[in-house]
């Protein structure tokens, strides 16, 4: 097998799920046969957002005398590790010293659910869960409703920003016996994540 690591192993870090590597070839007497490539093994240490750990090692091979790889689909606000190895016909060379990066934050997923519950003539209440993939720090919902009338014409649009820390709200001073539509998002500070949808209809009369 090869006898020794690649090394000045670099990443740069384009955007919240992709990196590029960079490493010296080895010399070539020291592959001790045919060079068949490098890899990269590579793993997330543990996402700056949320505690849950699990190390899942992913490896990718590159063929030939590269000494460049792209490192795609990383999940974003992560702290991750690697190392590249020589291949040749019989096995891996040892690993190269392990490097650390982090990916920035990116946008977060949608909020996990919106129940819209306790219908009064003029108030709604609304709670939801925070997105799966927070994908960074939450700073804050937000919440855009407008009525739609009988023959489903959107009324004007308004909307709330909410803090992050808070999972339900009350609507106050709405329109007795109307139907509202309801989008609902989370952000981080890179921007907006995806919205859910939801619908709800306040009482007629007590």
């Amino acid at each position: 097998v090869p006898m020794v690591a690649p090394g000045n192993v670099q990443v740069h870090v384009i955007n919240s799920t992709l990196a590029k590597v960079h490493w010296d070839p080895v010399p070539l007497k020291t592959v001790r046969g045919h060079l068949q490539g490098y890899k990269i093994y590579y793993w997330k240490v543990q996402s700056l957002s949320r505690s849950r750990r699990h190390v899942e090692k992913k490896i990718l091979t590159f063929r030939g005398n590269k000494t460049s790889g792209m490192l795609p689909g990383l999940e974003p606000y992560s702290s991750y590790k690697l190392n590249v190895r020589v291949v040749n016909g019989k096995g891996e060379g040892p690993a190269s010293p392990d490097k650390v990066f982090k990916t920035p934050e990116g946008v977060p997923s949608s909020p996990s659910f919106l129940k819209i519950t306790n219908p009064t003539l003029d108030s709604l209440t609304l709670e939801w869960g925070s997105p799966t993939h927070p994908n960074g720090l939450l700073t804050s919902y937000i919440l855009k409703f407008q009525p739609i009338n009988n023959t489903h014409e959107l009324g004007p649009l308004v909307e709330i920003r909410i803090p992050a820390n808070e999972s339900s709200l009350i609507l106050k001073n709405l329109n007795y016996s109307t139907r509202y539509k309801f989008y609902f998002n989370a952000q981080t500070s890179v921007g907006s994540g995806s919205q859910i949808t939801e619908e709800a209809v306040t009482i007629m009369d007590e």
